[in-house]
C-alpha cells in the first residue's frame, strides 16, 4: 500500500528442497506506467547463502536476468528487450550476501531470518539489487518489541544509502515492512 491505497500484491512460498531452500515469488504492481509483473526464484544454501537466483519483469520494461553466485562473486547474464543480452560480473566485500529485489518483499523474510539474535546489535550485509544492477551494504539493526495495532511484534530496522525499512515480524513470521520516506506499507495476510 502506498499511502493507504492498494497498489499490488505478491504471491510467494518459501520451501526446502534437499538441504537447499527456494524461495518462489510473483508480485504485481500497480504504477502510473500501468501494471508491472515480478517475477523471481532464489535457491539459497543452508546457511542462507545464494547459490542461483532468477527473476523477469514484464510491464513498461521487459527484461530477465540469471545471477550465479560464487563466494563473493555474482554472475549475471542480463536480457533487455530489444537489446543484446550481455554478462557482468559484481563482486562483494563480505559475506554474507542478501538478494532483495525490486517488489519482491518475501525477500526480507530471509533478511530477517538472517539476522543473528543472539548477537543482537547493528550487523551488516551485502546486498544485492538485482534489478539495478548494484551491489551494496544494508544494516539491520533490533528495535526490540513494538506495540502494532495492540500485538506486540519484533522490529527490526535496516538501512541502505537511499532506503530504510522497518521490518515487524510476529514470532519470526514477517507480518508487515514500512517503507516511512515512500509512505508505503506492505500487509502479510
Amino acid at each position: 500500500m502506498v499511502s493507504g491505497q492498494q497498489v499490488g500484491k505478491e504471491q510467494f512460498e518459501i520451501s526446502a528442497s534437499g538441504a537447499d531452500w527456494i524461495a518462489h515469488g510473483t508480485s504485481e504492481v500497480q504504477t502510473s506506467d500501468g501494471a508491472t509483473r515480478v517475477t523471481g526464484t532464489l535457491q539459497l544454501h543452508a546457511d542462507g547463502t545464494p547459490g542461483h537466483y532468477e527473476w523477469s519483469t514484464q510491464g513498461k520494461k521487459k527484461a530477465s536476468a540469471t545471477i550465479d553466485f560464487n563466494n563473493l562473486t555474482a554472475n549475471m547474464e542480463v536480457h533487455l528487450e530489444g537489446a543484446r543480452p550481455y554478462n557482468q560480473t559484481l563482486t562483494f566485500s563480505a559475506s554474507p550476501i542478501i538478494v532483495l529485489d525490486n517488489n519482491l518483499y518475501h525477500q526480507y523474510a530471509i533478511l530477517a531470518r538472517l539476522y543473528d539474535r543472539e548477537k543482537n546489535g547493528v550487523q551488516t550485509f551485502s546486498v544485492l539489487v538485482p534489478q539495478e544492477l548494484t551491489p551494496g551494504t544494508i544494516t539491520v539493526d533490533s528495535l526490540s518489541t513494538q506495540d502494532v495495532n495492540g500485538k506486540k511484534l519484533e522490529e527490526l530496522t535496516a538501512k541502505t544509502e537511499d532506503l530504510e525499512v522497518h521490518l515487524y515480524l510476529d514470532n519470526g513470521r514477517l507480518v508487515r515492512i514500512a517503507a516511512p520516506s515512500n509512505n508505503a506499507e506492505i500487509v502479510r495476510e
